[in-house]
């Protein structure tokens, strides 16, 4: 394993500290894909069988979901799989979790015993052009529906009554008054059908404006095809499954929450003990929010429906941006309905565009480095913490 190229370490205080944040993460979609692509050599030493697989998108081809797959070299007992950039925005921090995965925690499995599956950005495109979602407007945590043929348009009737409100059909023309209006509607809103109502409407999932946020699809989309494809693979090469999934943006700023599927039999409570980390939620409304197409729950159901012999666990890391106030949640609220319009619909200046954009990411991809430091921590711990609960180390 010596091979592996370690980050540059500052004096070290702790583990956030000691990183080198500029090289952890990557500045572009390409610049992360290449430095994964290297991994592939390095990787191919300790599991032989290795393959780096791609996918080119059917529409842009120079954009490609991306990964790194092979058995143990001995007994298929187990499976690690990391995957990132479901949501493409996210990207940016999944990309640096997985390059410290890979640098700090893939040197302490045994490859004999256990596998890897690792793949690059989910939601390439999105990553690439710095949006949630892909080419579609679809967001891929709301296709993983288990017959997209079942699928109900008019199944969240909350999101039709707020939708001139989170799909706004026209330029944004400024940002003092269109702020104003925002929040006056909000307020609205909010007090129409209260803020339970009102945040269930907003992130449940909706399948009947193609334009407007948290989109569905009403067909299955090409990565979440090839994702599944992935899966199938896992599931077949190993008797025990383990996923580490990352995303951002819901949550306190300063501490990330370990997020599991409604399907996951044990209790967060058990979870908190067991992989000896503070902060775990169920993927319900009493502990965190609700979403139809969930992409843990469907890993879930494929293991129950086609592999129930194979043990799983699988587990969303989310690093919250911007806190979970209720000024915090309005706040990325708006800077994601702004960024929605702005792209459909454009901006009176550039001016105007560039700051709904710097809010936008900054709601997904913090700047701050004492965020990013607390984030590979929290991550470190919650890897560590896993990976002994599961036997992987």
């Amino acid at each position: 394993m010596s091979s592996l190229i370690r980050l540059p370490l500052k004096k070290k205080k702790g583990v956030g500290d000691e990183v080198d944040i500029d090289q952890l993460f990557p500045k572009t979609y390409e610049a992360s894909r290449t430095r994964f692509k290297e991994h592939f050599s390095e990787l191919k030493e300790i599991w032989p069988d290795a393959e780096l697989l791609t996918h080119p998108l059917s529409v842009h081809p120079g954009i490609s979901i991306d990964w790194i797959q092979s058995a143990g070299r001995q007994a298929n007992e187990k499976m690690l799989m990391f995957t990132t950039g479901e949501h493409g925005v996210e990207g940016y921090v999944g990309s640096a979790m997985l390059e410290y995965f890979i640098q700090n925690y893939v040197p302490k499995l045994n490859p004999d015993t256990t596998g890897i599956t690792l793949v690059h950005m989910i939601d390439p495109w999105g990553m690439k052009y710095r949006r949630r979602t892909n080419p579609n407007n679809v967001d891929m945590n709301r296709n993983f529906v288990w017959d997209i043929n079942q699928i109900d348009g008019k199944f969240n009737p909350g999101y039709d009554a707020v939708k001139n409100f989170l799909g706004p059909q026209r330029i944004l023309k400024s940002m003092r008054w269109e702020n104003l209006v925002f929040f006056l509607k909000y307020l609205d809103r909010l007090t129409g059908i209260g803020k339970t109502g009102f945040w269930n409407a907003k992130i449940l999932g909706q399948y009947s404006h193609p334009l407007g946020i948290h989109y569905g699809g009403m067909e299955v989309q090409e990565e979440v095809e090839v994702v599944k494809m992935i899966y199938r693979q896992a599931f077949e090469t190993c008797s025990r499954l383990l996923q580490l999934d990352m995303h951002t943006g819901y949550g306190p700023r300063y501490q990330m929450t370990l997020v599991n599927s409604v399907l996951e039999p044990k209790s967060s409570a058990e979870f908190k003990t067991q992989a000896d980390y503070p902060r775990v939620a169920a993927m319900n409304p009493e502990e965190f929010y609700e979403v139809r197409g969930d992409m843990i729950d469907y890993v879930y159901m494929l293991r129950e429906k086609e592999f129930p012999e194979v043990a799983l666990y699988a587990t969303s890391f989310e690093f919250g941006t911007f806190g979970l106030s209720h000024w915090q949640r309005f706040r990325s609220m708006r800077a994601m309905v702004q960024e929605n319009q702005v792209y459909w619909y454009g901006a009176r200046t550039k001016g105007i565009k560039s700051k709904v954009r710097k809010e936008f990411l900054e709601s997904f991809s913090p700047s701050s480095e004492k965020w990013k430091r607390k984030a590979v921590t929290d991550a470190d711990q919650a890897f560590r913490g896993i990976l002994k609960m599961e036997g992987y180390i």
